[in-house]
């Protein structure tokens, strides 16, 4: 498995990652926000980051991630493809290649509190809301040590 880039091509199939692994890991979301999300994501979001994606051997995109200005902005796995070390491998290549330091997680979803702290990023403040104002507070995470 390797990382490559990926484009406004892979879009539809990024959407679908996106929402399988959202309906998987955040459970906290109510099904309004979620579906308020939808078109942001595909809209706007994909657009401002550098995105980046790992392949199965059918070419079906597993897992994604998208940086901006040294921030990982969304970083999500198929749910069918999680604990194969896609999150690493994508979280590896943001640090090394694109400077990623920073993560924003929503402090409901331990799991992906602790893979971030398992890779050596800490908690260095919390914000009460997310960044479109709803109630779901964020974790701003920093790593530690960069390579």
């Amino acid at each position: 498995m390797k990382v490559e880039s990926a484009g406004k091509a892979d879009y539809r199939e990024l959407l679908n990652v996106w929402e399988a692994s959202v309906r998987a890991t955040h459970d906290f979301l109510r099904e309004q926000d979620l579906l308020e999300l939808k078109p942001l994501i595909y809209e706007q979001y994909f657009g401002a980051v550098d995105l980046t994606c790992v392949k199965g051997e059918d070419g079906a995109i597993l897992g994604f991630c998208g940086v901006h200005d040294g921030n990982i902005e969304m970083l999500f796995i198929a749910p069918h493809a999680r604990g194969e070390g896609i999150g690493a491998l994508l979280l590896d290549d943001a640090v090394t290649a694109k400077g990623a330091t920073r993560v924003d997680v929503n402090e409901q979803n331990p799991q992906a509190l602790g893979f971030y702290q398992h890779k050596g990023f800490v908690v260095r403040d919390r914000s009460p809301l997310d960044g479109l104002g709803k109630p779901y507070p964020l974790l701003h995470m920093e790593l530690l040590n960069t390579p």
